[in-house]
C-alpha cells in the first residue's frame, strides 16, 4: 500500500509547485499535505475499469507503401488499446462513410470517444475530405455526425489536409488534433506515424515523467519528431499539426507549448484539457475511477486559475483557496 501512495504524494508535491509563482512556506507545504496523507493512504490497489470507446478509421491506402503506413499505425493503436485495457472499433472498406455515421450515432452518450482517422486527406480547393476506401467524407459531414453527441470527444486526424476539418469540429468538451494547419498542405503526413508510437506510453514522449503519456504531450513529441524528419532530410516542411480544445476554433501549433512567453492578455490557450488526457494509464492512474479522475481534473484546472490570479490576490486569500481545493483533491483520493 506504502508504494501505492508514495507516487500521489509526489503528485501532490508537483501540484503545489507548479500552482504556486514561488514556492510554498515550508512549514505550510508540510501542513498541507500531512492533511492529506490520510487520505491517500486510503487509495485501493484495484485498477478501476475505463469508460472510453475508441473509434478507428482506416482510408484508402492509395499505393502499397501507404498501406504499409497506415498498418502500421492501426496495429501501434490497436496495441496501445490493449494496454490501456479498452477494445477499439475499426472502421474500414468500401463502406466507410456509412458505417461511421452508424457508429457515431449509436455512441454511448455515457462513454468518451476518441475518433482516430488514419489514412490520406484531400482539398479540392473547397472542401477538405478523407479518403475512404467507398464514398470519401467531408467536414462538414463529420462535423454534422459528432455535433449531437453529449459526452466527450477527441478526433486524432492525421490525414494530409486535415486542418481543413478543424475549425468545423471544435467546439465545447472538444479536443481536436490536425497534421496539418489547413487543408492547402495536401501531402503525406508523417505526424501520424509518430504519434501513433508516441500514445501508447513511449517514454521519450512522457515530458514530465509521470509514466504516462498524455494527448499534449503526443501532440508535442510527434510535432517535434517531424520537424526533426524535414531538418535532417534538408526538406521543406510540408506539414504542421495544430491543437485545439478551448472551443474557439483556432488551433495551437506545437512551439507555444514549448514556449516561456506569457500568454496574451484575453487569448485562450489550448492544452490544458489535451494535457490530462491519456489513453494508457500509469499504475497510479489506474487506482482512480474516470468519475474521480474527472473531479480531479477539474480541480486541478482551478488550481491553474487560481495560479493565474495569484497577482490580483492577497497573500492569505490565495493561500486559503489553495488550501480548500488542495483538501478536496483529498477527498477525491480518499474514496478511491
Amino acid at each position: 500500500m506504502i508504494k501505492k501512495v508514495l507516487p500521489s504524494l509526489s503528485s501532490l508535491r508537483r501540484v503545489l509547485t507548479k500552482t504556486s509563482p514561488t514556492r510554498l512556506p515550508r512549514p505550510y507545504e508540510l501542513k498541507l499535505i500531512t492533511t492529506l496523507c490520510f487520505a491517500l493512504f486510503a487509495s485501493l490497489l484495484h485498477a478501476a475499469p475505463r469508460q472510453l470507446d475508441v473509434l478507428i478509421v482506416l482510408g484508402a491506402p492509395g499505393t502499397e507503401e501507404y498501406g504499409k503506413k497506415f498498418q502500421t499505425q492501426l496495429e501501434a493503436w490497436t496495441n496501445a488499446c490493449t494496454k490501456a485495457g479498452i477494445a477499439p472499433a475499426v472502421v474500414r472498406g468500401e463502406t466507410t462513410t456509412e458505417e461511421l455515421e452508424k457508429r457515431l450515432t449509436a455512441s454511448d452518450p455515457s462513454q468518451s470517444l476518441w475518433l482516430v482517422l488514419i489514412g490520406h486527406g484531400t482539398f479540392d480547393g473547397r472542401e477538405a475530405l478523407f479518403s475512404a476506401e467507398g464514398p470519401d467524407f467531408d467536414a462538414k459531414q463529420l462535423a454534422g455526425w459528432i455535433k449531437p453527441l453529449k459526452q466527450e470527444v477527441a478526433v486524432i486526424h492525421t490525414a494530409s489536409s486535415s486542418g481543413g476539418f478543424l475549425k468545423l469540429l471544435s467546439g465545447e468538451n472538444r479536443v481536436i488534433i490536425t497534421s496539418t494547419k489547413g487543408p492547402d498542405e495536401v501531402f503525406y503526413a508523417r505526424f501520424g506515424e509518430y504519434f501513433a508510437e508516441a500514445i501508447g506510453g513511449l517514454p521519450e514522449a512522457d515530458l514530465d515523467q509521470d509514466k504516462q503519456v498524455s494527448l499534449l504531450e503526443a501532440f508535442r513529441y510527434s510535432s517535434k519528431a517531424a520537424d526533426t524528419f524535414y531538418i535532417q532530410e534538408g526538406r521543406l516542411a510540408t506539414e504542421h499539426a495544430l491543437l485545439e480544445d478551448n472551443g474557439d476554433g483556432i488551433g495551437t501549433r506545437s512551439e507555444v507549448f514549448s514556449s516561456d512567453a506569457p500568454t496574451p492578455a484575453g487569448m485562450a490557450l489550448d492544452g490544458a484539457r489535451a494535457a490530462q488526457m491519456v489513453l494508457v494509464l500509469s499504475a497510479e492512474e489506474k487506482q482512480l475511477t474516470d468519475a474521480q479522475r474527472s473531479t480531479r481534473d477539474a480541480l486541478e484546472r482551478e488550481l491553474k486559475t487560481l495560479k493565474e490570479q495569484r497577482a490580483k490576490l492577497k497573500e492569505d486569500e490565495y493561500y486559503t483557496k489553495l488550501e480548500s481545493l488542495l483538501r478536496k483533491l483529498g477527498e477525491v483520493y480518499s474514496k478511491s
